[in-house]
């Protein structure tokens, strides 16, 4: 079986800067003795089919691992089929593009965001997003998605990328006001009564001024609507199947709310439609390469907004996607048990590794994924 990856958001990687905190190092907090966390029932990697170790004579099971995240585009039935005769019992999730396709304006350019000043708004260190009210992109994901989902036995599928034209998986984030093309100005004037009459950046200045409150609703509420949409899609062809999302781990207040200003994510409203919430808390890359505690205070703050606790019963889980692989700064192999610790405390009732591809070939990170995950396992 080849190992498959998914793309990895590594793109001007030399460019970017993180900046160190000032809490105690990790070698100074005491590691504590994994146990048994009877909540946590999924111990996953993303990033590929671990076929270093099923193509070694070992099994997942050896690892404690029980699920696996590969791309969509790699989620065939051959290879889910082949992942889950070789490993029974795992759970195969696809990880689906939403905003981030960018291929799609070499043919579409009138799809590409457009910036306050009515031009096309360059792409923050080559993150290129899509106008999110394009007719086409949009029917074009939604038939992708569709596909996915029909094409493999896969056991859920998680939103990518869902949100505006921006660049903030790194410790300084960059963060564009989009879009003010023609499309979104129309369908924001239609859905709202505002008024959007006059050049580009006259516009966008009324938007991004008095009447802020409103365009940010109005946004969020188009990212949502994908995500309902989305929701419709599972229901109809594979209902047993979890919607989940990978996205920001900062709180509502971060960064003068740009959770919502700036990248158009309703946590909130998002609920009504999602399975599973998989928070990106990546320590290292964010900044916090030293304070492993930052996964689980961010954790923490997602499970108060949305009021979940990580109880049995609850319809919301919270599964925090932790960093392992190295990214902008290196996680020693030592840390990954404090890692796993503070991704599996409570509301969390799941986990997976950042990411397979990192990991894979680096035997003293895969023996301690191992022996931290089954540590954890009832």
């Amino acid at each position: 079986m080849t190992d498959l990856r998914t793309p990895l958001r590594i793109a001007g990687l030399s460019a970017w800067l993180l900046v160190l905190t000032t809490t105690p190092t990790l070698a100074d907090e005491p590691v504590p003795a994994l146990a048994p966390r009877p909540a946590v029932a999924v111990r996953g990697i993303y990033g590929g089919v671990p076929s270093r170790i099923l193509d070694g004579g070992e099994t997942l099971d050896d690892y404690g691992i029980n699920a696996v995240w590969i791309g969509s585009d790699g989620a065939t039935a051959e290879v889910v089929a082949g992942l889950k005769a070789k490993a029974p019992g795992v759970r195969v999730f696809a990880e689906f593009n939403t905003m981030h396709q960018a291929g799609y304006l070499a043919d579409h350019p009138d799809a590409a965001p457009v910036g306050p000043d009515g031009l096309r708004a360059p792409a923050p260190d080559d993150w290129q997003g899509v106008c999110p009210t394009h007719p086409g992109y949009r029917r074009e994901r939604m038939a992708a998605f569709r596909k996915t989902l029909a094409g493999a036995p896969i056991d859920g599928i998680w939103l990518d990328y869902h949100h505006a034209h921006a660049s903030w998986e790194q410790a300084e984030p960059y963060l564009p006001d989009t879009c003010f093309c023609r499309n979104c100005l129309d369908a924001f004037a239609r859905e709202t009564g505002a008024s959007v009459d006059g050049p580009t950046p006259e516009v966008s200045r009324r938007l991004l001024g008095e009447d802020r409150a409103k365009w940010v609703a109005w946004r969020c509420g188009v990212f949502t609507d994908w995500v309902r949409e989305f929701r419709a899609i599972v229901d109809e062809v594979r209902p047993e199947a979890l919607l989940g999302t990978f996205h920001c781990p900062w709180t509502d207040e971060e960064r003068d709310g740009a959770l919502r200003d700036k990248l158009a994510i309703d946590l909130k409203a998002q609920a009504a439609y999602l399975d599973v919430f998989s928070i990106m808390p990546y320590h290292a890359r964010f900044g916090h390469a030293n304070d492993s505690a930052w996964i689980s205070r961010q954790t923490a703050w997602l499970g108060r907004f949305l009021d979940v606790r990580g109880e049995p019963g609850e319809r919301l889980k919270i599964w925090p996607i932790v960093q392992v692989a190295d990214w902008g700064e290196a996680v020693r192999a030592e840390d990954v048990s404090a890692v796993v610790d503070h991704g599996t405390r409570p509301p969390s009732t799941g986990v997976m590794i950042l990411h397979w591809s990192g990991v894979g070939s680096d035997p003293a990170k895969v023996r301690a994924i191992g022996e931290a995950y089954r540590a954890i396992r009832p």
